[in-house]
């Protein structure tokens, strides 16, 4: 998707019944015009500020919206300038008590709009962490709702039916610098994109970071498992000898203090479980926003503490089995 907003129009204004003709014959889909104001919107039992967006039919394509009742805009309410609304389904619970509100009525900054339609919950944490009371309107209905807003087009969103957005940016920014007398300061293009490429480029890095973190503090965990499975045989080396003694073979013990140092890594493994359950808990009620534990994560974890406390527990196990009986019986 290219959202473009136009700052001067050169006296050459794009105007609502020419939004599909400016991409004909392009390898653009569909455009939309895309005028956001907020209002105060009142039902039965809730007055909140509500962004509203005064749209057109192409708009729902454009930006993968989904219903869960009734239907979105048409060409017919856009003609006869209707006062109908589609609501998310936070401003229809909130405001009207339920979600399957089709047929009542909202009031917009005072005016009566019929709800035609609402859309289908989001349970994204990110949908949870920004402002959900959001409804769209006509746009020619939005001109008479607000100030500021004519049937000259000064933001609009077009989408792309191939892979390519960079060359579409640049198809519609010649189609624009053309109208606009070549003033390339007239409009901006925003390329979703570029952001969908700098959030991975984000995300790459923090995996990175944190991967080096993790990879830290496994180094610092085995290390210490290593220190312990050292002193503990040290403290035993008399014990390590009297079972050589006895018969048991190099093979025997180094199992067992193998064993030794794999029980501390795992217990360790575990109470960072509970404790990262705990704390996903005390997130859920505090910020109300679901987090979960996956048990893929869980298994990852329990597998990498296996592989840390058998790498740094065998120079311990290694170093009691190679010991001679008679040299370990006569430790103090």
């Amino acid at each position: 998707m290219l959202n473009v907003t136009i700052t001067d129009d050169h006296n050459a204004p794009i105007k609502l019944s020419e939004m599909q003709e400016l991409i004909q014959g392009t390898g653009m889909d569909e455009a939309a015009p895309s005028s956001q104001t907020t209002v105060t919107a009142s039902g039965i039992y809730e007055e909140e500020s509500v962004n509203v967006t005064g749209t057109t039919a192409s708009y729902m394509n454009i930006q993968g919206l989904t219903l869960a009742d009734g239907r979105f805009l048409m060409r017919p309410d856009i003609d006869n300038h209707s006062n109908v609304a589609v609501v998310s389904a936070e401003t229809a619970t909130d405001l009207l008590g339920r979600s399957n509100v089709v047929g009542e009525t909202i009031k917009l900054n005072g005016k009566e709009f019929l709800i035609i339609g609402v859309l289908e919950e989001e349970e994204t944490a990110v949908s949870s962490m920004t402002d959900s009371y959001a409804a769209y309107i006509p746009y020619t209905a939005l001109i008479r709702l607000t100030e500021g807003v004519s049937m000259n087009v000064t933001s609009f969103c077009v989408s792309v039916n191939g892979e390519d957005m960079d060359a579409a940016e640049e198809e519609l920014e010649t189609i624009l610098m053309k109208r606009f007398g070549q003033d390339e300061d007239a409009f901006s293009i925003f390329n979703q994109s570029a952001v969908a490429e700098a959030m991975s480029s984000v995300t790459g890095t923090l995996s990175l970071l944190l991967g080096g973190i993790a990879a830290i503090s496994l180094l610092v965990g085995g290390i210490g498992i290593m220190n312990i499975m050292l002193v503990s045989v040290t403290e035993r080396t008399r014990e390590i000898g009297i079972r050589k003694a006895i018969g048991a073979g190099r093979g025997t013990i180094m199992t067992q203090f193998l064993t030794e140092a794999l029980m501390v890594s795992l217990s360790g493994c575990f109470l960072g479980i509970i404790f990262s359950w705990f704390v996903i808990i005390m997130i859920d009620l505090a910020g109300g926003v679901e987090y979960g534990l996956s048990g893929g994560v869980v298994l990852v974890s329990v597998v990498f503490s296996v592989a840390i406390g058998v790498i740094f527990g065998i120079y311990p196990a290694n170093k009691a089995a190679k010991m001679k009986p008679v040299d370990a019986l006569r430790f103090n």
